[in-house]
């Protein structure tokens, strides 16, 4: 799976109706137990974001990209759950991809998950991990690429910026709207920890709409990651929303302020009533 293929012709070769199961790099495949419609739709409090996922996290990060897929077939062999790969899928693209300089391009393999897992949706039950073992090949690539351009990774939040839980949200608002990435980083960690999802999300859908910068893929993150925190559990929010606080932030003025751009739209609500 080193070359780099389109959904369609991993679909195409791996073969929807599973006729070419025994054939080349697919042959991992063959006998994986199919996906029945309620687990693809199993609820979010039964993933717990402890010790049980993050060896499936770091199996992603670390597998080299041609041995991925076999070792994951392996790990469905064994038990692991359709659920458990889309969340490990989805938590290891916002631990190694970085949503700059834009949301798009490499982060692309991130805003894909949520896509190949509709598609996963509308596919028959033997057909439901094809999108995602090829959404965890795109990732490899963009994991690659990050690694060669940035090196970047994730860090753990600075704790002695995290604000008590009474002072989370107007933190958060003063550091959005002041664009400041180390701020709102340490706010979006005391607000994930204080407050309810759509207390959150109600702010986070109007900076979403605020900057036209990376042609709405702002916007589209904001949706996207809602829509995958209510499959995989709001118990793995805080790092998916410090991946969306910095992605909002991106800008690349230097010499104004983003909030006085006439890429960035007026609030015309108070966010802090």
């Amino acid at each position: 799976m080193q070359d780099k293929a389109t959904r369609r012709q991993f679909l195409k070769f791996a073969g929807m109706s599973g006729a070419a199961f025994g054939v080349g790099n697919f042959a991992f495949l063959r006998g994986l137990p199919p996906v029945s419609a309620q687990e693809a739709r199993v609820a979010p409090a039964l993933v717990k974001l402890d010790a049980g996922i993050e060896p499936l996290v770091r199996l992603i990060e670390e597998t080299p990209q041609a041995d991925l897929l076999e070792q994951v077939a392996q790990r469905i062999h064994q038990g692991t759950t359709y659920q458990e790969v889309v969340a490990a899928l989805f938590l290891a693209g916002i631990r190694n991809v970085a949503p700059r300089p834009s949301v798009g391009f490499k982060f692309h393999a991130v805003m894909v998950v949520n896509a190949a897992h509709l598609e996963s949706l509308a596919s028959p039950d033997s057909d439901r991990w094809l999108p995602i073992f090829w959404a965890l090949d795109q990732f490899k690539n963009s994991q690659a690429m990050e690694q060669h351009d940035s090196g970047w990774r994730m860090t753990p939040v600075n704790e002695s910026m995290v604000p008590p839980a009474h002072k989370a949200r107007e933190a958060f608002i003063e550091a959005m709207d002041s664009w400041d990435e180390k701020k709102a980083d340490a706010a979006v960690s005391g607000l994930v920890r204080s407050a309810g999802a759509n207390e959150i999300y109600e702010l986070f859908y109007r900076y979403g709409a605020r900057d036209f910068r990376s042609i709405g893929h702002k916007a589209i993150f904001v949706a996207h990651s809602w829509r995958m925190l209510q499959f995989i559990g709001w118990q793995h929010a805080e790092p998916v929303l410090r991946s969306l606080a910095f992605a909002l932030l991106n800008h690349d003025l230097k010499n104004t302020t983003p909030a006085l751009s006439e890429l960035t739209t007026t609030h015309a609500t108070k966010l802090r009533r």
